[in-house]
């Protein structure tokens, strides 16, 4: 738990469970300018994931408004470049992480939870990122879920790199330090003959 010192709106307060807390959108707002990078956008994400689809760009933009009005003006430019790159897609903090990661070291923004089809349009697989554009894709593998699933993604990479997609696997070490993955991503660019 951290305490925050700070003035707010009666009509920012909400019950839940008979507590009364700080309403999501301006928590979010708070958490966005002053958390840290890797925290904030990892709530953000989580908090629009959280959000009814068709009710994800109201609660953006009320967000939005949020950073713009806060009286302490520390931290809106980071708050705006967090919110911008929300979608509610990641399906993980350490999705969200691995995007800041690829976005830190200047790739361009890949397309989240992106679906490949068969001819009859069925889905055949999601990528957790992807540009599309170059069959390029970063897969991240949390423990959990991929631990006992290691032959079933060799053979779904193998199938993805039949249809010529190159991918590139991330885990936890990634997240620590993100120069392997990263140099695998731009090598796969550099193969698809563009500079990353």
């Amino acid at each position: 738990m951290v305490v925050h010192h700070g003035r707010f709106e009666e009509q920012d307060v909400e019950m839940i469970g008979g507590l009364r807390v700080l309403a999501m959108d301006q928590a979010l707002a708070e958490v966005l300018s002053r958390g840290s990078r890797r925290t904030a956008l990892a709530c953000a994400d989580q908090a629009l994931r959280l959000v009814p689809e068709h009710a994800r760009a109201e609660f953006h933009a009320c967000v939005e408004e949020r950073v713009r009005s806060r009286t302490d003006p520390r931290g809106r430019r980071q708050a705006q470049a967090l919110l911008d790159l929300a979608t509610g897609l990641a399906e993980s903090p350490a999705e969200s992480w691995t995007l800041l990661a690829l976005i830190d070291a200047g790739l361009p923004v890949p397309v989240q939870q992106y679906r490949i089809t068969d001819l009859a349009g069925n889905d055949i697989y999601r990528l957790d990122f992807a540009w599309p554009e170059l069959r390029i894709a970063v897969e991240y593998d949390g423990y959990e879920a991929h631990e006992k699933r290691r032959e079933s993604d060799a053979e779904r990479d193998a199938d993805l790199e039949r249809r010529g997609w190159i991918v590139v696997r991330a885990d936890a070490v990634d997240l620590r330090d993100p120069q392997r993955m990263i140099k695998a991503v731009e090598a796969a660019f550099r193969r698809r003959g563009l500079a990353a």
